[in-house]
């Protein structure tokens, strides 16, 4: 038996980590992986290890899926199977067939004591007379293990010593054992990086009224086009002739709950004195000040919570639905139970368990309420049709482990797929969910709303569950994050695309939990969660840090050396924007948030400075807090601001959709680049400094941990020079091509025709030469891409229907008074220069409508679609044109308008130019800082 050394599937193979957050696409990752391990290497034999069923039928479903995309990025596609001892034809292929081989194996396939598990050991007639495993192991394959925490056990490992891996990568969000890591993308890396859904909450508390034992929930405050704010409200109502019945009522400022109650004693003389939008509350006469989702119930019973819990579910399911259906996108529902007999309950002659009956009414109740609510338009006539087409019973279904016998659902982790030749309703319901998830996307299937075990992890997501609701006891035996990773990939639409277009990721891509836990309960436990995921990221700022570091340059890659790092850290240090222990500070967080950060003085720092951010970004944590569901509410469209002719016409100036192209000469582009580098290429010699120290005489453990425990003594710096013999050979054309992605014949006619001195400087120190004659050319190819750049406006035109039915629910804490002149009531901002620039266009008589553009709306661009903000039209009296403001917040100066942001506002110059032409139209773009800029460029 071959020996084990730790957790390695070969002795000496290497263990390498991946840590990769919940719902970031690990599967495609490693997919990837293993077709540029095959371009660059050549290796071929790859075997992908993972710990269920579940897992190995979604990784298989991933290879399939993803297949013609590798083969035309490729030229190639990995040919995967799922192991069967059965079906050892496919091992063969495996191992003599040429091409990416990937056998997909789940570890109880190879390590159980069944007849059948251990065929793989075995001598096989059928086989050849050879054993399976020895085949395998002959290939030196590279094992991929898909969460490897869950395949620990010494059974296990052992059974993996026997592939005699080639290396062994193991792919997690959270490594129990850890070895060689070489990535890590955690929480807050996802979430900044637009990777993974946005988190709100609803959260229900519990609490009861002063002097009164009334019975009372606050479900919701609405706002509505020319209405005062309604809340809607749960109380006790006693029906005619009939029992007391929980009824949901809507009241506003002098609604009096003793009326709406049909008389009940409880509610005398409780009468509503203020409804707020704002902080989503109600005010009673008795003093009271009730919150959405608060619950006044002194003795309510965890069946009423439950109750409420599942409407407030359906009711952001079907918020979501409408925003999204338009645009193709299936919303799902997961509901987590700790008890399959509340879902399903084979005693029943129907089998409905309790919580399927609560569903069930409660869907029909609110179904019927939004169809009642829905205007009879255009906009909304497809998705009243859609909501009305399906039964309550219809739309929801369990998703549990199945019983292989009586074919029904159990408690437990889904570890078997049960009898798939059986008919019955759980098993077709089971691989719906598991199986086919391209049929469960599609808005044809009606089922949208799943009910899981809560011991439901890894193995399972689907990229369209928006919200979740937890129907059980909070027994702490499974984390926050681990059940809401069930919900956090980006979602796709009915094209399988994923929603991740950067402009509107966050706005579309939302995970809401509905929890029966306060907000702040439950976001402060999930905070802290991550918090200690987060525990082993780097928190001090030092020249050590930064050097080796990899920044993201115009020009491509490249690593941080020490002068640069050096650079770096004194700049932190001389803004005052890190402090004596090297923390990141306040006012470097403030000073970034208003794009005013110290312009450099360093020549070194100076040309990469706007790519260096993220490295003093990775060093604090400001994890970010989910919103509060129950605060963001759709802002009331003004229709009068929104049917004035100026508006209209406005929008029929730039509603156009477009598509662009860039045509231009390469000698046009070489000349300038050759031109660029011969007036500006920069190379100073390489040198190196050599320091003469000595140990301190007392040393602490964090002298020793962070290498400091010297100090110097003597400092020399000594200039080299490159020589012809030097060992280290640099391919100059194929660095430049690769970072310019230029063809090697245009790199070439540039890099051929600069001057003999400016080529000279590649001797000095061809690392930074390199660097910097990419970064040239690259500014070069930007601005001969934008002068060329030409856009065709399409017939094609954007939807009236981004302002109505598009729209996203918004924060309404941040959304200020109520307007006059903006297409919408109220105004979302998110900075003191916008609200003022807001107050100013609201106030003035030179403005006749405006609105902040929805993200609905963007131009196209060559480096991403671009959304402005706002859009004018000026009264009659005022110069004749319609004015664009691309950003009201910061300085406009260049060093803050740099990269991809200047170059998008170019484009949409060039956008705004070539559509008047095309149209005759008198639409003007500009950017500004505040009012009085605008104006500048209104009579200017």
């Amino acid at each position: 038996m071959p020996k084990i050394i730790d957790s390695k599937a070969a002795p000496g193979a290497p263990n390498l980590d991946i840590e990769m957050e919940t719902g970031t696409g690990k599967t495609y990752v490693y997919i990837k992986t293993i077709m540029e391990l095959n371009k660059r290497y050549g290796w071929s034999k790859f075997i992908v290890v993972v710990p269920s069923v579940a897992i190995r039928e979604g990784v298989k479903k991933s290879f399939d899926v993803t297949a013609e995309h590798f083969l035309q990025a490729y030229g190639t596609k990995p040919r995967s199977f799922i192991y069967d001892s059965s079906q050892l034809h496919d091992l063969e292929r495996f191992s003599s067939d040429a091409g990416v081989q990937v056998m997909i194996i789940n570890i109880q396939a190879f390590n159980a004591t069944g007849k059948d598990n251990r065929r793989i050991y075995d001598v096989l007639d059928d086989f050849q007379s050879r054993k399976p495993i020895d085949v395998i192991s002959a290939n030196r394959p590279i094992v991929i293990i898909d969460e490897p925490q869950k395949i620990g056990a010494p059974k296990s490992l052992e059974a993996l010593s026997r592939f005699n891996a080639l290396m062994v990568l193991r792919y997690s969000a959270t490594h129990k054992v850890e070895h060689t890591k070489v990535h890590r993308l955690d929480a807050l890396d996802a979430y900044n990086q637009r990777l993974v859904k946005k988190i709100a909450v609803r959260g229900i508390t519990v609490r009861g009224l002063a002097g009164s034992t009334a019975y009372l929930y606050l479900d919701a405050v609405e706002v509505k086009k020319g209405r005062p704010p309604t809340a809607r409200v749960e109380l006790e109502v006693q029906t005619k002739g009939g029992p007391i019945k929980r009824q949901l009522k809507r009241v506003t400022k002098g609604s009096r709950l003793h009326d709406l109650a049909n008389g009940i004693e409880v509610y005398k003389e409780l009468v509503v004195t203020d409804v707020s939008a704002i902080d989503d509350t109600i005010t009673l006469s008795n003093g009271d000040v009730v919150v959405a989702g608060q619950l006044a119930d002194r003795d309510v019973t965890e069946e009423t919570k439950r109750r409420i819990q599942i409407r407030e579910v359906i009711r952001a399911h079907i918020d979501k639905e409408r925003e999204l259906f338009s645009q193709g996108v299936k919303v799902l529902s997961l509901f987590f139970i700790d008890e399959v007999a509340k879902y399903r309950d084979y005693s029943r002659e129907d089998t409905l368990g309790d919580y399927a009956r609560v569903f069930e009414d409660e869907f029909a109740a609110v179904v019927e309420e939004v169809l009642g609510e829905l205007e009879l338009d255009d906009a909304t006539a497809t998705y009243k049709k859609y909501l009305s087409r399906d039964e309550a019973r219809d739309v929801h279904q369990g998703y549990f482990s199945i019983d292989k016998k009586s074919k029904r659902l159990v408690d437990g982790d889904v570890h078997r797929t049960g009898d798939e030749k059986g008919q019955s309703k759980d098993v077709a319901a089971y691989d719906l969910i598991l199986k086919d998830k391209e049929r469960l996307l599609s808005l044809k299937e009606p089922v949208r709303f799943l009910f899981s075990h809560s011991a439901l992890r890894e193995g399972w997501d689907n990229p369209n569950v928006f919200v979740m609701g937890m129907l059980k006891k909070s027994d702490n035996t499974i984390s926050r994050r681990q059940e809401i990773g069930r919900g956090l990939r980006l979602a796709v639409d009915q094209n399988g695309d994923r929603m991740d277009n950067p402009v509107t990721v966050h706005a579309i891509n939302q995970l809401t939990v509905v929890t029966d836990e306060s907000y702040t309960d439950f976001v402060g436990g999930l905070q802290k969660e991550i918090a200690e995921s987060l525990a082993a990221r780097p928190r001090k700022a030092s020249v050590k840090f930064f050097t080796g570091k990899t920044i993201h340059t115009e020009s491509g890659e490249s690593a941080v050396d020490e002068k640069l790092a050096t650079a770096l850290y004194n700049y932190l240090v001389r803004n005052d924007y890190v402090d004596d222990d090297g923390l990141v500070t306040q006012k470097y967080k403030e000073d970034k948030h208003a794009r005013s950060l110290a312009e450099p003085l360093s020549e070194v720092l100076k040309p990469v400075i706007d790519f260096v951010w993220p490295l003093i970004d990775a060093l604090y944590i400001d994890i970010p807090a989910p919103t509060n569901d129950r605060k963001p509410k759709k802002i009331p469209l003004n229709e009068a601001n929104f049917k004035k002719k100026e508006f209209q016409e406005l929008w029929s100036r730039i509603n156009h959709k477009a598509v662009y192209q860039v045509e231009f000469d390469s000698a046009e582009l070489v000349g300038k680049c050759v031109a660029s580098l011969d007036t500006h290429l920069n190379v100073a010699a390489m040198q190196y400094v050599v320091q003469a120290g000595k140990q301190r005489e007392s040393l602490d453990a964090d002298d020793l941990a962070s290498g400091t425990g010297f100090d110097v003594t003597t400092t020399s710096t000594q200039t080299a020079s490159v020589s012809a013999g030097s060992q280290v050979k640099y391919d100059l054309l194929g660095e430049v091509t690769e970072k310019t992605q230029l063809t090697r014949r245009t790199a070439a006619a540039i890099l051929g025709r600069i001057n003999p001195n400016t080529f000279g400087k590649f001797r000095l120190n061809p690392e930074q030469f390199i660097t910097e004659a990419a970064r040239l050319i690259n500014e070069q190819k930007a601005t001969v891409i934008v002068e060329h750049l030409a856009y065709e406006a399409l017939e094609d035109r954007f939807d009236m229907a981004i302002f109505t039915e598009n729209q996203s629910a918004q924060d309404f804490s941040k959304a200020g008074e109520k307007l006059k002149k903006h297409v919408y009531d109220y105004v979302v901002t998110d900075s003191t220069v916008e609200r003022d620039f807001v107050t100013d266009l609201d106030t003035s008589s030179e403005v006749e409508v405006y609105v902040k553009l929805p993200r609905g709306f963007f131009i196209p661009t060559p480096v991403g679609d671009y959304n402005p903000d706002w859009a004018i039209a000026f009264t009659e009296g005022s110069v004749k044109h319609v004015y664009f403001v691309a950003e009201t917040k910061g300085s406009l100066s260049t060093l803050q308008l740099k990269g991809v942001e200047n170059a998008k506002i170019a484009c949409a110059r060039k956008f705004f130019d070539d559509v008047n032409k095309k149209f005759e139209g008198r639409v003007k773009y500009e950017v500004a800082d505040g009012y009085s800029k605008l104006m500048e460029l209104v009579t200017g």
